[in-house]
């Protein structure tokens, strides 16, 4: 992709998602994720309906007239992205690939939290750490995060998302909320989860194709392993082969649900063709 092109598809993402995250994220971001707390911000002359608990005692008798404290929330909040680059995340039978969706979830987010005035940090993954971008404020940087989301090629084609959970742990020693994007078609991450869960506000974003669920009946076809790079003949009429790769299927998506359950932490389910947009806004309220 070269520069002009890159340019013309992280401005057109930056519409998409900027308009989100003002109109219709950025209110339930700061509903749903809040400060450490309140702090004093300054006193002022009481009007009708204050809450006389807020009075200042003191400015009141110096001035002879009704004064309240205001307080305001101390937010100073960190948003991580930890994103799945592997070569899963560039399936897709439709309109967009899954790391697309991806990509657009990503920058929803953190649009949402620029305007909350948060820092945002990016991890992007495969089995290893593709790249860590240091938690910063401002546009300019939001910009950076989908030039890289758009942009970087792994090296590696495969996953381990407890390899990432244990960089993330490392490396962000305060609490801060993190989103974890993938299509979690990986296993053995129910330690490492949880002990992240414990130290952050995590939550699972499982973006999937509706028709990786099940191998349709096409008679023999050639099938390539999108992480190892492998080709195989696969006879497609045979039930027992489809029913293999069903069950193979279900059981990564109950041990994604199970791992979240049990450590405590939120998940949403999306697929390439839902609108995640409802998708995101239900799970924000439901956790208001």
């Amino acid at each position: 992709m070269d520069t002009k092109e890159l340019l013309k598809k992280v401005r057109k993402i930056e519409i998409k998602t900027r308009r989100m995250s003002d109109h219709i994220f950025g209110g339930e971001y700061h509903s749903t994720f809040k400060g450490r707390g309140m702090t004093f911000s300054e006193v002022r002359q009481y009007q009708f309906g204050d809450d006389v608990r807020a009075i200042d005692w003191n400015v009141t008798a110096r001035y002879n007239e009704p004064y309240i404290k205001v307080f305001e929330e101390e937010r100073e909040l960190t948003l991580m992205l930890m994103v799945d680059i592997s070569g899963s995340q560039l399936f897709g039978t439709e309109n967009q690939f899954k790391r697309d969706q991806v990509t657009e979830i990503a920058a929803t987010l953190a649009f949402s939290a620029t305007q909350n005035n948060d820092k945002v940090g990016l991890i992007l993954f495969s089995d290893e750490i593709e790249l860590f971008i240091p938690p910063k404020k401002g546009k300019s940087h939001v910009l950076r995060i989908i030039r890289e989301l758009l942009e970087c090629k792994p090296k590696s084609n495969k996953t381990d998302i407890a390899k990432a959970l244990k960089y993330l742990s490392n490396i962000q020693r305060k609490k801060a909320i993190v989103f974890l994007m993938s299509d979690f078609i990986d296993d053995d991450y129910k330690q490492t989860l949880k002990i992240a869960s414990g130290r952050h506000d995590l939550t699972g974003i499982r973006i999937y194709d509706r028709h990786e669920a099940e191998i349709p009946n096409l008679g023999v076809i050639q099938v390539e392993n999108q992480e190892t790079g492998t080709l195989q003949m696969v006879n497609t009429s045979s039930k027992k082969i489809r029913s293999n790769y069903a069950k193979y299927y279900r059981d990564k998506i109950n041990y994604f649900e199970e791992s979240f359950s049990k450590s405590g932490s939120g998940t949403v389910s999306c697929n390439t063709q839902e609108n995640y947009v409802k998708k995101l806004l239900g799970y924000f309220k439901r956790r208001s």
